[in-house]
């Protein structure tokens, strides 16, 4: 034994080849926190005191390589200034040189994934092996940064400048034939021969086979491009990813402003400029939104995992009352995640129309290559679609979405609760019809509660589990097993109107309302709320949802809710829908919409819908930006301050997922209550007292009020 560490051990094999073997105890995954850093620099100094050693193998005693940094430690590292930073970046860029420059070659079997500075470290040896079970990539960007341990120095000199912008601005996970293709690593082996491969290829290296010598001098001079080839290459790059990545992503943009501002210099100088890059991301608001998003997405995940482990059963076949569009991408949904399900309608008409969904979205997966026929059809023949209650008997958990009526749901559940077991599971898919009232038609309301998806299911993440008055740990604990086995979010949450998600989109959705009646123009509304950041604007929003379904369930809400959310005027939205003018499902709402080349709807403004809200709006005034923002998201952000207040959500960072994954919530801003944070309360107070004559729905919370008064912050 060369060295021994908690985090990493260096072994002498036959041959005089030494193995840096990354194992860190008490961890499931490999990272690189400060234990682990310390550890390998005391193992490159007993490497380089080792004499007659010829080569070093680097391999991985977990499934995954290397997952990068620990990111737990970034909240801290971050707040503490650039300072703090730097010594962060700084010594396993030392680390990774003295790795780099050992007398001897170097080679690195890559047996899963390996990601961020579990990259750069492979990035650093002379050669690299790739399991076919492996993923390799740099996905800081995701996180607000760029990559601080090389990867935006190597990387380039490695696959080529276009290559490299491309991995590190999109922040891909990179499969091993497109790993190879572009020359980041030398070889694929299967994973019971990544061993053999590697050390065969470490070996040629130490007989002269292969020049590893030539590797370290190219990854350690300027990029190969003479000033016109350097001008017109980040020239296009750096157009292109301006445009993908929007005016609200810094990250992407600074990864080919620094390889631009290194194109000339040796290894060390350039590490230099990617230290600032770094430093100058990790202190930016993008980056204490997104690492927050990283680490709360853990949270859920735990609590997820928590209630899977006390669930009483696997789930093994699940069923879906109401075929449909909803129906069918459940259906997919379970059936595509391995869990065979069955599909039940009263007509067939309905089941023909919920297989065509599930096959219209494998379709697309078999186009995309991502998906052979075969397994399209496998997928498709674990969904069962029936007109009776066959085999429902077998389901650990029946998912109901049938239409949006409380009377009709009651009825169908309670028809099916005669023709299951007594231990099976039912949920509802309703987005706003109260659990517990749902429940009183059930003689066993305690294996009763909501599963919330949001449409299209295929696309959103989030699925709310919800608990009645009367639901029990288990109902709970195996519904989120099934939405954990379907690959969502899930996020429990009590029962209320609207529940949360909806509960808190709704005041939003009212602050529109207010602002259309006050003379603001929908389009300019639309767009300075995209400009915030959101995916569309509320006009636009309101035409994806239907403009139908928002105004029965705003009728809803403003039956539960009435002191903030009983408007006392017509608004526009429901003038769109006396109008028929129901959005994107038939073609007319706020905008017109026709397909686009590739089928898509696309929206055009016109006149009509100024004429028809007309009599319900104000004469046409112009708001100011901040204006607009702080009158649509105020009235959120107070409804979901209370909805954690009543503990309808457990957390913040439940409640700021909730919104990213169901809603599309701008993840750069991590979440209403992080947004709250950053800006402070004070700002949001400032707001408040300006807007207060538009309704309780403006107004400060008990807690915010106490929060304000005692600075505290959410997170």
């Amino acid at each position: 034994m060369i060295y021994q560490s908690d985090a990493l051990t260096v072994t002498r094999l036959d041959g005089d080849i030494a193995e840096l073997h990354f194992d860190l105890q008490g961890e499931s995954v490999n990272k690189f926190n400060a234990a682990t850093v310390q550890c390998l620099s005391e193992a490159l100094d007993a490497l380089e005191a080792e004499s007659g050693l010829k080569g070093l193998l680097v391999t991985s005693g977990k499934p995954v390589f290397i997952v990068g940094a620990d990111i737990t430690e970034f909240t801290g590292l971050f707040a503490a200034g650039k300072d703090k930073i730097s010594e962060f970046t700084g010594p396993n860029n030392i680390n990774f040189n003295r790795l780099q420059a050992l007398p001897y070659p170097s080679a690195v079997a890559i047996n899963g994934y390996a990601l961020g500075g579990g990259f750069e470290v492979c990035l650093a040896c002379d050669f690299r092996v790739m399991s076919s079970a492996a993923k390799v990539g740099l996905p800081e960007t995701k996180l607000g940064i760029l990559p601080g341990w090389g990867g935006t120095v190597r990387l380039p000199r490695i696959v080529g400048v276009d290559t490299a912008v491309t991995w590190i601005a999109t922040a891909a996970e990179q499969r091993p034939d497109a790993a190879l293709k572009a020359g980041a690593v030398d070889a694929v082996a299967a994973p019971e021969q990544l061993r053999e491969v590697t050390l065969t290829t470490l070996q040629q290296a130490i007989d002269g086979k292969l020049d590893y010598q030539a590797r370290r001098q190219a990854k350690s001079s300027a990029l190969p491009l003479n000033d016109t080839e350097a001008t017109m290459a980040f020239f296009t790059t750096k157009a292109m990813v301006q445009q993908q990545a929007g005016r609200n992503y810094p990250a992407p943009v600074k990864v080919v402003e620094v390889m631009e501002q290194a194109r000339n210099m040796g290894l060390e100088d350039a590490l230099k400029i990617e230290a600032e890059g770094f430093a100058d991301l990790a202190v930016s608001p993008q980056a204490a939104a997104l690492v927050g998003v990283f680490l709360s997405d853990q949270l859920l995940g735990k609590k997820a995992k928590g209630w899977e482990k006390q669930a009483d059963r696997k789930i093994r076949r699940g069923a879906v009352l109401g075929a449909g569009i909803m129906g069918g991408g459940i259906a997919y949904q379970s059936a595509y995640k391995g869990t065979p399900v069955l599909m039940k309608d009263i007509a067939q008409e309905g089941l023909d129309l919920g297989m065509a969904e599930a096959g219209k979205l494998l379709a697309k997966r078999v186009d995309r290559g991502q998906m052979n026929p075969g397994k399209m059809a496998e997928v498709l023949a674990s969904i069962t679609p029936t007109l009776d209650y066959t085999g429902f008997e077998e389901a650990d958990v029946v998912v109901e979405a049938v239409i949006e009526n409380e009377k009709v749901k009651r009825s169908v559940l309670a028809e099916t609760e005669g023709k299951v077991t007594e231990d099976t599971i039912l949920a509802s898919n309703t987005s706003t019809i109260s659990i517990t009232r749902l429940a009183e038609a059930l003689k066993r309301p305690e294996n009763f509660c909501g599963m919330h998806f949001f449409n299209p299911v295929h696309a959103m993440p989030l699925v709310e589990v919800i608990r009645g008055e009367k639901t029990s740990d288990t109902a709970v604990a195996r519904t989120v097993a099934y939405a954990n086995k379907m690959g969502k979010k899930a996020v429990v949450v009590k029962d209320c109107p609207g529940f949360l998600v909806n509960r808190t989109l709704f005041p939003y959705f009212d602050g529109f309302s207010k602002l259309l009646r006050d003379g603001a123009d929908f389009q300019a509304v639309d767009k300075a709320m995209e400009r915030w950041g959101w995916p569309m604007g509320p006009a636009y929003l309101l035409d994806v949802v239907g403009i139908d379904t928002a105004v029965h369930a705003a009728e809803g809400m403003a039956e539960g809710f009435p002191d903030r959310m009983k408007l006392d005027f017509k608004t526009a939205t429901e003038v769109m829908f006396e109008n028929e003018r129901y959005g994107q499902k038939n073609g007319k709402g706020f905008y017109d919409y026709s397909p686009d080349k590739r089928g898509k709807p696309k929206k055009t403004p016109v006149d009509e819908t100024y004429e028809l809200i007309a009599p319900v709006v104000g004469e046409r005034v112009e708001f100011s930006e901040e204006d607009i923002v702080f009158r649509m998201m105020l009235p959120m952000a107070t409804e979901m301050a209370r909805c954690l207040e009543d503990e309808i959500v457990g957390t913040p960072a439940e409640a700021d997922l909730a919104l990213l994954y169901g809603l599309g919530f701008p993840p750069f801003r991590g979440g209403i209550f992080r947004w709250i944070d950053s800006i402070g309360m004070d700002k949001l107070a400032e707001a408040s007292d300006k807007f207060a004559e538009l309704g309780k729905s403006y107004e400060l919370t008990e807690g915010m009020r106490e929060m304000l008064s005692s600075g505290k912050t959410y997170y």
